[in-house]
């Protein structure tokens, strides 16, 4: 509903609200009038907001919101976005929310939820992702139903950042000594991880169209991930998708002492790089993996994406600038580089704090 606002003649102010057209086409208005432009004004807001719950929808659920956001949503969002969503609010939003009108959710349902959720051993970051979906929801259905937004103000539990496992200089030289004395395609992609950066879904897309060694460029364009299957005899499937934003399309320098162990296994340009067939090997496949090498090595257990983490501490350590880092981990913004995969080992901190020095006058 738009409105214009003006002084008129006769000194007062009008706040003119338009309705739209009735059933012959004529222009239909509402006028508030008053003495300074802010009373007028103030009555224009106030109609506002009783016409929006006169139009309200009041008897949609939770359960029936879900269902057409999910379904209105679905031509912007990744599949595995779409996946992620479902199995959200399937697992989460509908059994605690999903027989209750939209109207009569209130915010002190919503605490409750997250204090349940948190007991039952739920992370504040995972609730808070849950929250900021069924935000994304509400706002959807206060657009388009004038329904209230109960989630205006609802405050997301407090994330503590978790600490994070890295390699130790002495345990990078061990992996390095292993994948150097046992050459092969696991080897090559743990390599290739801690020398660019990779995330595993990437890196286990990585077909050999996308290492030119001519330019030494490695191309990042696809990643492979698991999902959960709405329907259909397999709960989950495999899918290839683009990466997981737009600057995670990226291209990147391949550095010299990486490119003979590459030219020693590549092969066909449709051939997957990890797996040396047309068929992929999916990211738990290569954790796995990786855990074998990590316990042939005599390494400490850590996740696949220490690997990245390590790269980004090690390109900081070697002087890298922050911008040209974080354009090779694909990252949005440099904010995300410094606080998420820049690391100061207590070796750093040390050599650091030697570089001080007292001198007398």
């Amino acid at each position: 509903m738009s409105h214009s606002i003006y002084l008129r003649k006769d000194g007062r102010w009008e706040a003119r609200l338009s309705l739209g057209t009735d059933e012959q086409g004529k222009r239909r208005t509402r006028s508030f009038y008053g003495k300074s432009r802010e009373e007028a004004e103030y009555k224009l807001l106030v109609s506002q907001q009783n016409l929006a719950d006169e139009y309200a929808v009041t008897e949609m659920t939770v359960r029936e919101l879900s269902i057409e956001f999910l379904h209105t949503s679905a031509v912007r969002l990744k599949e595995s976005t779409a996946a992620n969503y479902r199995m959200k609010m399937e697992k989460h939003i509908i059994p605690a929310f999903g027989d209750i009108q939209c109207c009569m959710l209130k915010s002190k349902m919503i605490y409750q939820f997250v204090e349940q959720k948190l007991k039952s051993g739920l992370s504040a970051r995972y609730i808070a992702d849950i929250l900021v979906l069924m935000k994304s929801m509400f706002r959807y259905a206060s657009r388009e139903y004038h329904i209230r937004n109960v989630m205006n103000g609802i405050i997301l539990p407090k994330c503590q950042k978790s600490k994070t496992t890295i390699f130790s200089h002495e345990q990078q030289e061990i992996l390095k000594s292993y994948i150097t004395a046992n050459q092969n395609l696991t080897t090559l992609g743990t390599a290739l991880s801690l020398y660019t950066g990779v995330r595993i879904g990437e890196l286990c897309a990585l077909q050999w169209a996308d290492i030119d060694l001519k330019k030494r460029i490695l191309t990042v364009r696809k990643t492979i991930q698991r999902i959960q299957c709405p329907s259909g005899k397999h709960r989950t499937k495999l899918v290839i998708t683009a990466p997981k934003s737009h600057s995670s399309c990226r291209e990147i320098p391949i550095p010299e002492c990486l490119c003979a162990m590459l030219a020693q296994f590549q092969t066909d340009q449709n051939i997957y790089l990890l797996s040396g067939k047309t068929k992929p090997v999916e990211p738990r496949t290569m954790q796995y993996r990786f855990s074998k090498v990590l316990n042939n090595a005599n390494l400490p257990s850590v996740h696949y994406h220490a690997l990245r983490h390590a790269f980004a501490t090690n390109c900081v350590t070697l002087g890298f600038d922050v911008k040209t880092l974080s354009e090779i981990l694909g990252h949005s913004s440099i904010e995300l580089t410094l606080n998420r995969y820049v690391h100061s080992s207590m070796e750093r901190k040390q050599f650091c704090m030697n570089l001080l020095s007292w001198s007398a006058a």
